[in-house]
Order: C-alpha cells, then structure tokens, then sequence
C-alpha cells in the first residue's frame, strides 16, 4: 500500500477548540495529507462525514451540544454491517472510565492530550492502512463470489447460447 494512498484518504477533524483543529490539520498537513475535512461544532460531523465520505474519524470526547460519546453512537449507527469506518478518539480525559468507555463504544484507538504530532500521525496512518486493507479484502471476495457463481452458471448447462444468457443476466442485473 503505497503512501500516496493513505494521503488520499479523507479525514474528518472533530474538536470544539479551534487550536486543536489548527494543530491536527498542521500534522496532516506536514505528512501529505490533503483531503481534510474540519468542525468544531459536533452537530455538523455526521452530516459532514456522509457528504464527504470519510475514511477516519478524530474526535475529541468533551464538547458542547453533542458529546464524542453521543457522536461515536452515531457514527457507528451508520457504519454499514461489515463496513470498518476507524474512529481515533483524542481527549484531555486520562480517565480509566473515559477511555474504556469510548473503546467500548465503538472508538478504535484512543490519544490523550496533549498530542505529540509522531505519535498521531502513526495511529492514523495505521488505521487508514487497516480501512484501505478492508476494502481491498472486501472486492477480493466479491469478486470471488461472482467467479463462484459464473462457473456455476457455466456448469449448470451444456447449451452454450443458455449459458451465456444466464451468466449475461449474473453480470448484469
């Protein structure tokens, strides 16, 4: 998986303090990353994750309006079965409850501030490799289960003009 392709994934910043955005942005920034999308007001995250199509949530836990608590819910209740949709969560809680509440929730790593550019920049490159690596799995078994089913159809008959009618109609919806 070359770089080039983390670096084209989107990522979507949610903190209600601006200095944080401006900081995460300035690491992904730094490490090639272009294609961000920021809020510092949560209720925008899930509208602005499905407009964009997000590839990796940061979220910070503590803000007003809307909770990361709440938003992870959310995110999660819109992550499609067998879809992985990474969410880093980055708070100023140490808390022992907070962290273990926000992975049980459905966080799939968590960062205490403050954040050391390194340190963020390595999470989230492994959670978008591990997001690109699921796909890549997914359209391999796809297309796994179409050959399985064309040779199928190919099997079940003799007459080649049946054949290809049935294996045209497989192909083509």
């Amino acid at each position: 998986m070359t770089p080039d392709a983390l670096r084209g994934c989107t990522v979507l910043l949610v903190d209600d303090e601006e200095a944080n955005l401006d900081l995460l942005e300035a690491f992904l920034r730094s490490d090639g990353y272009t294609s961000l999308v920021r809020t510092s007001d949560a209720r925008r995250a899930v509208p602005l994750l499905e407009e964009h199509g997000a590839d990796l949530v940061l979220l910070d836990l503590h803000m007003p309006h809307v909770s990361g608590f709440r938003l992870l819910e959310e995110v999660r209740a819109r992550t499609a079965p067998g879809e992985y949709l990474p969410v880093l969560v980055l708070t100023a809680d140490a808390t022992a409850d907070a962290k273990e509440r926000a992975l049980s929730g459905g966080a799939n790593d968590f960062l205490i501030k403050p954040l050391f550019g390194t340190e963020v920049l390595l999470r989230v490159r492994n959670l978008l490799r591990t997001r690109l690596l699921h796909r890549e799995q997914r359209r391999a078994r796809e297309a796994a289960e179409l050959l399985a089913a064309a040779g199928r159809v190919l099997a079940a008959s003799l007459d080649s003009d049946t054949a290809m009618e049935q294996l045209a109609r497989l192909l083509v919806p």
